[in-house]
């Protein structure tokens, strides 16, 4: 048995606390034979891991996976601007109790991952103000422990806390992340399906659907990437979330009006929408 077999095993038997319903679904389908294994090495040895793609590549489906095969809860972290230590920590709050006013502290997604043994999924990252997220350092590299400043508790991480982040990088709104923060993860890139796998994926996700819809999605997606490759389109018309939302659509309209409205209407530039639905004509013919 392999250490990540063992590993998952051992999780698998213990209790993390009454978050069933935090446990992801899995169902990520890996682009080639390495990477799937290869950042189940880095959670194993208890190293955080940084997923660097473009949007709709399956990020969090992978990061559900990972919850999912080590039947352990995942607590989740949408990164913005606004995002504080409060958000990432927790914050006081006056209660009643037995008629008495009294303080206390409701713990936020990262001390109940660090206590209970959870994963911490922090999504878009780079959105952060670069000022917010130095308060993890301590608990993402060897130490694995933090002092809360609200309270001043220090919590020593559960052995099964881990920690999954993910990255769009060269975003509007994102900002290169700080080096410091950067150096404390593992690396994986996240590219979108192709090929097989995306069949693979249709034909999970959508059973019933006729070969034809399929095909027209299937052969659409490949030629949106060559136009992505290319320079010609941006990244964001070539996800594979907004084409299974397209797909899922078009089981109710046509195809043509789905596409458009899952995809084309999203994108900014004029000239984008107008080289995608002249895609789109094209392979529906």
């Amino acid at each position: 048995m392999s250490l990540i077999e063992k590993e998952i095993e051992k999780r698998n038997e213990r209790s993390h606390g009454d978050y069933s319903t935090l446990i992801g679904k899995g169902g990520y389908i890996a682009p080639d034979e390495f990477l799937w294994q290869d950042i189940l090495s880095a959670v194993v040895l208890r190293k955080p891991v940084l997923l660097k793609g473009p949007t709709g590549a399956g990020k969090t489906k992978l990061a559900e996976s990972i919850s999912a095969s080590f039947s352990q809860p995942m607590q989740s972290i949408n990164c913005s601007v606004d995002l504080d230590a409060e958000a990432l920590l927790g914050f006081k709050t006056l209660v009643q109790r037995d008629g008495q006013s009294a303080i206390e502290f409701v713990e936020g997604p990262v001390v109940t991952a660090m206590k209970k043994g959870h994963f911490l999924y922090i999504d878009e990252i780079n959105m952060a103000k670069a000022e917010t997220l130095p308060i993890l350092h301590s608990a993402l590299d060897h130490r694995r422990m933090m002092t809360n400043p609200f309270t001043g508790e220090v919590i020593q991480a559960h052995p099964d806390f881990g920690v999954i982040a993910a990255i769009n990088e060269g975003y509007i709104g994102t900002t290169p992340m700080n080096e410091a923060l950067k150096n404390r993860f593992i690396a994986y890139p996240i590219p979108y399906l192709t090929g097989g796998q995306l069949a693979e994926l249709w034909d999970r996700e959508f059973p019933e659907a006729p070969r034809h819809l399929k095909g027209f999605m299937l052969e659409l997606a490949a030629d949106l990437m060559k136009q992505v490759e290319n320079g010609l389109l941006s990244e964001e018309a070539a996800s594979i979330r907004s084409l299974l939302d397209a797909t899922a659509l078009s089981m109710h309209m046509d195809p043509l009006r789905a596409v458009q409205y899952a995809i084309a209407e999203k994108l900014e530039d004029e000239s984008e929408r107008e080289l995608f639905m002249d895609l789109a004509n094209t392979w529906k013919k």
